[in-house]
């Protein structure tokens, strides 16, 4: 081009080059800066008369600025920073972005999110000398296309120009999810079955799949349990046993409510033998260099490991091939199971919603020593004695 394009910079690129960016004061409308996405003079500059034109257009005509989907994201990540699960939605906009992130919000429907699918569906290299990965789970996908279709609800919803109060999106499509009805159910382990597993687990793993089974914590829960929050409850003491509990803060609960951890005869024990391990985090392991770090998750390379030694030795035990759930048993299987054993004692759905931590409108936030004692015995009956439910669990198979 002969002549300079007033508001073009030249700004280099992480990987060398550059590409032209828009700085520009435009009045009645304040500064403007976007990346052109090119190194082309001319392209940049049409790129930057097509963005003045959009904003002329709306402030004369009210006609809709277009948005690419990798803005709406950034908006998303940005409004919603302080949401539980963020950096899971974040990650999952990662995931997409190399696909749709270019696109404008108005050309995005249901096809578009093709090529993410079945690129997704598919192994993928993993890194040098290891093998390849798995494709994503069916639910996994429909997890990250969840995230992208309450991004496009706002556009239409809530999310507005500035200067001309329209929405985002006129409309937003519909985005329909992969069908899922082979998901994997629920597996709450019985007895003999928890025997056989945490007998292959280390002590650290197998002190917190014990307390999990009898607290049915989440898996961050557990893993983010800190001494910060006990209370100690000394009305509740019996011989040999100081009662404590747990409070987890809301903004540590998926609910975002406080949430008060009962401690049955088990779990009680099982914090006393972790007193003063570490002085922050209740459960922890030591590396190889004898430092002691947190557990940042249960289902790492040694519980894998010892689900399979024990789907291995379960022939041996039961006379009859490991149940796939039993082979791909998760964390949140012992919730369920600690969750399965009070209903399977007689315990009552109030306070099994206690105990669980489910969010509802009755959960008290205040528990007098009485009604802590109240769930602490109905903790208590899962505790195992030739009395305790047997949890026979009738599979049913499709």
């Amino acid at each position: 081009m002969s002549k300079r394009v007033p508001g073009l910079i030249k700004r280099p690129k992480a990987g060398g080059g550059f590409e032209w960016h828009i700085d520009k004061r435009i009045k009645n409308h304040g500064r403007l800066c976007d990346s052109t996405g090119t190194d082309d003079e001319e392209k940049a500059a049409a790129y930057l008369t097509k963005r003045l034109e959009e904003i002329r257009s709306a402030k004369v005509f009210g006609i809709r600025p277009r948005k690419t989907f990798r803005e709406a994201a950034t908006k998303y990540l940005t409004d919603f920073a302080h949401k539980p699960g963020i950096s899971r939605a974040a990650t999952a906009l990662k995931d997409m972005d190399k696909f749709i992130g270019d696109k404008w919000i108005d050309q995005i429907h249901n096809e578009t999110f093709k090529s993410y699918i079945e690129a997704r569906q598919k192994p993928s290299a993993g890194l040098k000398g290891k093998k390849l990965r798995k494709g994503l789970a069916i639910g996994t996908i429909n997890r990250n296309l969840g995230v992208a279709r309450r991004i496009l609800r706002l556009c239409e919803r809530l999310w507005r120009d500035e200067d001309t109060g329209i929405s985002w999106l006129a409309h937003a499509p519909l985005i329909q999810l992969l069908d899922d009805s082979n998901a994997r159910t629920a597996y709450p382990i019985s007895w003999a079955e928890q025997d056989l597993f945490f007998g292959k687990l280390t002590e650290h793993l197998r002190d917190m799949a014990e307390f999990d089974v009898n607290t049915g914590l989440r898996d961050q829960e557990l893993c983010g349990l800190q001494w910060d929050w006990e209370h100690r409850v000394p009305e509740l003491d019996a011989p040999g046993i100081k009662r404590s509990v747990f409070v987890l803060p809301a903004v540590k609960n998926k609910n975002r409510q406080a949430r008060v951890v009962v401690l049955n005869d088990p779990a009680q024990a099982i914090i006393e033998r972790k007193r003063g391990q570490h002085p922050v985090y209740v459960f922890t392991w030591t590396n190889d260099n004898g430092v002691r770090n947190r557990t940042g998750r249960m289902r790492n390379s040694g519980w894998v490991n010892a689900r399979n030694r024990a789907a291995e030795a379960y022939p041996a035990v039961f006379g009859k091939e490991a149940p796939p759930g039993f082979r791909d048993l998760r964390a949140h299987d012992l919730r369920h199971t600690f969750g399965r054993r009070l209903r399977s004692a007689g315990v009552s759905k109030e306070d099994r919603k206690d105990l669980l931590g489910h969010k509802s409108r009755d959960v008290t936030t205040d528990y007098s020593a009485g009604e802590l004692m109240n769930l602490i015995r109905a903790a208590n009956l899962l505790v195992r004695s030739k009395d305790s439910p047997t949890l026979t669990v009738l599979r049913l198979v499709a």
